[in-house]
Formats: C-alpha cells, structure tokens, sequence
C-alpha cells in the first residue's frame, strides 16, 4: 500500500484559449510550493508538449516537467531525444519524457506517418531515443521504422552515424508510455520507466494486474485523476462526462478507438458501444447523457471534501504512484496537497 501519493499538476492541452507564460509559471510555482512532484503536458493536433514546460522551467527550481503524452509521430526519435535534452539541460535535469503512439486518425490524419506495427514502432523508437541520450556512441538502427543511416528510396547514400554534439546534463532520462491496450500496457512495463493509464480504476486493478506483471522496481504510474469539490455529486461529474464523450465516442474511428474499447474492458461494453453510437447518429448531448456516472465517478474524484478524503483511501491502495490533478484551481491543488502529505 502506498502511504504517500505523489502530486503532479496536468496543464493539458494549450487549445483553444491560449494562456499566456505568466499564467503557467503561477501555477507551476504555486504547485511547487504545496509540495506537488511534477508538472505535465498534453499534445494533440494542436499544442506541443515541450513550450509550455519550457516556460516554466527558468520560473521552478524542483518540481519535475513531464510530457504526458508527447506523440511519437510528430518527431523522429533523435528529434524527440534532442527536445527532452533541451529541456533537462534548461530545468537542471528535472525531465521525464512521456511519450505515445497516439491513434490512426491522427497519426495518418495529421502527421502522414503510417499507424502499422505500433509496438515494434514504439520498442525501436525508445531504443533509439535512449543510444541518443545516452551518447555512448554514434546513433545507428538497422529497425524497420526508423533506420539510421537513412538507406531507403530517395536516399542519397550520403548519411552516417552521428552522436548528439551536445554532451546531455543527464545520460539517461526516464521515460513514461502513455498506453490503453493490454499488449502496449506489457510493453510500458517491460521498457519504460513509468505508465501513463488513459483511464484507471481504484476498483477494477485487475484490468490491468496481468499487463504489469514482473515491472522492474521504481517503476512509475501516473494516472490523469479529475477533481471536482461540489455539494452535489451528479453536478461534479458532469464535466467528466462531457469529456468521456467525446474521447469514447468520436476520438477515433468507429471501428477503431482505444477509449471505447478500455471502457469495453474496464466492463462498461454496452455503455460504451451506446456511446459511440449515438455520438456517430450526431446524438453527442445524448452521447454525453449515456455516460454511466458509475464509470465517471470510479476514474474521478468528485463531491464534498469530505467524500474526496474518503475515496482516497482507494487510490492508496493501488500501484499508482503519482495522481495527476487537471488545471489550476488553487484551492483544489491545497486541498489535495492536504490530504497526501
């Protein structure tokens, strides 16, 4: 059982109302001081993971800065090796590099890259990020996604095996992977650092108990946990409806989305497959109702403080290492603050 649950603050996406760099380093530092461990990122088809960390990297001093999740199609794995050393190199080597293969509708929708053989992409990308940093030697893969020197058609035969020209605060930088289904969730616990869940029940462990069987020790998880003080418990999850919606019915195709097939497994199918349905009939307020709060509520924390300090008590009883609390309400972080330590 874990007596202490480490705190981390989740700005998300930088989407539709951009904020400015003043009002991250607030919240980045009011953090910091309540004691929260980290600060994370989300990335899309619209903001990247690295700027807003990056401008509050000079304003911190301890509190580490996440990417939950940076999308492996965005950047080649030297790229991406190049951004987290940036990064630890600025912040005093406070960087965990959470990564993920997102889904095919944004990967061949947005970034053009192919979605096929998502594990073996993910295995050799983090091999490949790891030689960058670890810049033992010049970078070579003989991988079938990401060969380095570039060999194939349109190459002109020129390239050979580079090591990073700029010497890495740290050798070695741990690395979360953001995964949903049963085999990627095997794969985060053989070669990553850490987990970063989508959806993660105190109650229903066992979704997931097989997957992460035999981890290696300091292994983390970092789960995206929605808190909301309110009186009243159906008002609270509303907003945790509204978003499970979405993501179950149309963050993906209708006969392939990871969300709708993890709420399948976590034994909500028919809800689930409800969901999608009506949000592809254009039903989506209908989709949003259809949400169980059952669901909303196990993967939240929701309602007066007093119920918020109870449900707890189940969170600590999980391998979860680290609670990742969604916006800024100061009030909200010191009241979680309060009830970890």
């Amino acid at each position: 059982m874990l007596l202490r649950m480490k705190l981390g603050l989740q700005f998300g996406y930088w989407t539709a109302l951009p904020r400015p760099a003043r009002e991250l380093v607030a919240a980045a530092t009011s953090a910091e001081d309540l004691g929260f461990d980290s600060i994370w990122t989300g990335e899309s088809w619209s903001s990247d993971a690295f700027s807003p960390l990056a401008a509050v990297a000079a304003a911190t001093s301890k509190v580490k800065l996440c990417t939950g999740i940076a999308q492996i199609s965005a950047r080649t794995p030297t790229a991406m090796a190049m951004h987290a050393m940036t990064l630890d190199g600025l912040s005093e080597g406070r960087v965990c590099l959470g990564i993920g293969v997102s889904g095919p509708q944004v990967v061949e929708g947005w970034y053009g890259r192919p979605f096929s053989k998502p594990l073996a992409r993910t295995r050799e990308y983090i091999q490949i990020v790891r030689d960058a940093i670890a810049r033992a030697e010049p970078v070579t893969s003989d991988g079938e996604h990401y060969p380095l020197p570039y060999r194939g058609e349109g190459a002109l035969g020129l390239g050979k095996p580079l090591k990073m020209i700029t010497h890495p605060l740290r050798n070695e930088i741990p690395i979360f992977l953001g995964a949903e289904g049963p085999k990627n969730v095997a794969l985060a616990a053989e070669i990553a650092d850490g987990w970063v869940p989508l959806y993660y029940s105190p109650y229903r462990t066992d979704v997931y108990e097989a997957n992460l069987d035999g981890v290696k020790p300091g292994f983390e998880i970092a789960v995206n946990v929605f808190v909301n003080v309110n009186d009243d418990v159906s008002e609270a999850l509303w907003p945790v409806k509204a978003t499970l919606g979405f993501y179950i019915g149309g963050m993906g195709a209708k006969t392939k989305n990871f969300h709708t097939e993890l709420m399948a497994r976590m034994g909500f199918e028919e809800e689930a497959h409800r969901i999608q349905d009506l949000f592809f009939e254009g039903k989506r307020d209908e989709a949003i109702l259809a949400v169980p709060d059952a669901f909303a509520d196990e993967i939240s924390l929701v309602g007066p403080k007093e119920r918020i300090a109870e449900r707890l008590d189940a969170w600590r009883a999980t391998p979860v290492t680290t609670m990742l609390i969604g916006g800024s309400d100061e009030a909200t972080m010191r009241l979680l603050a309060d009830l970890t330590r």
